[in-house]
């Protein structure tokens, strides 16, 4: 046992050698075992103007991997989006490459996060000015509350083809980082907010998070806001998801080598007067699916669909 923590170790330090500085903060741990596939759920309404969608995905902690509810975040300034992170299999283990805010879309590992997020790019909204604009063809606002909305069918398509594939490299997604991905990972970028440290700390602290007890099946699967401590019950209630997912096989390991490219990185972009939450806190760690032309359109569902949009 100790051996092998030797050579975990040793592996890792060999990683972050290679990782560029600014990218220092994309590589947090690294595990023998895949991640379970991504649940199937629908997406909350959009709370208020200025909140940006953040989808779920399996973090690992001490009883293994469990779910980070997807919700909707405060932006830490105009003008910037959510590059989710992302699993990508290197050196025989499963490497986590760590989410961040920056003024474009760097590389997820082409992990097909759903609701704008397809695996390249992002096609959910655009910053116009100082307010972010929803393409409500891909997500799921409250057109009567928020009004920078626009729809956007173009970026959408049908594919009878079913991945809920977490990870990146063997058995998985065999993805590489474009030319306009590989030039962000020279740019500096902005840490998770608060909220969202908050929001995967309290995910660790709730046991049926955790796919050994939910099968890859958790029955919070994504919230309106942010979960803290005094918010859960709100959230709980409010998003209780019983909707099928996929079985969650967390034990198959690929015998090669894949992409270990740590995740981009930006520059800070400030235009306007906003209020955001707290920022730069240490972060731990969709078949027929409607999705953009570069895959992403609504989460991908088993029995079809881009997602389910209402507007109340």
């Amino acid at each position: 046992m100790r051996a092998i923590r030797a050579l975990r170790t040793l592996f890792l330090a060999l990683l972050v050698s290679l990782v560029p500085a600014s990218s220092f903060a994309g590589v947090f741990l690294s595990v023998t075992i895949a991640p379970p596939v991504l649940p199937v759920y629908v997406q909350p309404v959009c709370p208020g103007d200025g909140y940006l969608w953040t989808p779920g995905y399996w973090a690992y902690g001490e009883a293994g991997y469990y779910w980070v509810p997807g919700t909707w975040v405060l932006a830490p300034q105009p003008g910037f989006l959510w590059t989710p992170g992302y699993w990508g299999f290197g050196g025989g283990f499963y490497a986590w490459h760590g989410g961040y805010w920056g003024p474009h879309v760097g590389f997820y590992g082409g992990v097909n996060y759903g609701y704008g997020y397809g695996g390249v790019g992002f096609y959910g909204g655009r910053w116009e000015g100082g307010h972010f604009a929803y393409n409500t063809a891909v997500l799921h606002v409250n057109t009567t509350i928020v009004h920078n909305t626009y729809v956007d069918r173009t970026v959408i398509r049908n594919t009878t083809v079913v991945n809920r594939t977490s990870f990146n490299g063997p058995n998985g997604i065999n993805a590489r980082p474009s030319g306009q991905e590989q030039a962000a990972m020279r740019e500096s970028h902005i840490q998770p907010t608060s909220e969202q440290v908050s929001h995967e700390h309290f995910a660790s602290t709730n046991r049926g998070n955790f796919a050994s007890v939910n099968g890859g099946r958790p029955a919070t699967a994504a919230v309106a806001r942010p979960m803290t401590s005094t918010s859960a019950v709100n959230h709980t209630a409010m998003n209780n998801n019983t909707r099928p997912a996929y079985n969650a096989n967390a034990n198959s390991r690929p015998a090669s080598n894949a992409n270990a490219n740590t995740r981009p990185a930006y520059n800070n972009n400030v235009n306007s007067a906003y209020k955001a939450p707290a920022n730069n806190a240490p972060h731990n760690s969709e078949p027929k699916v409607s999705e953009p032309a570069h895959q992403g359109g609504g989460q991908p569902h088993e029995n079809g669909g881009g997602g389910e949009h209402e507007h109340r």
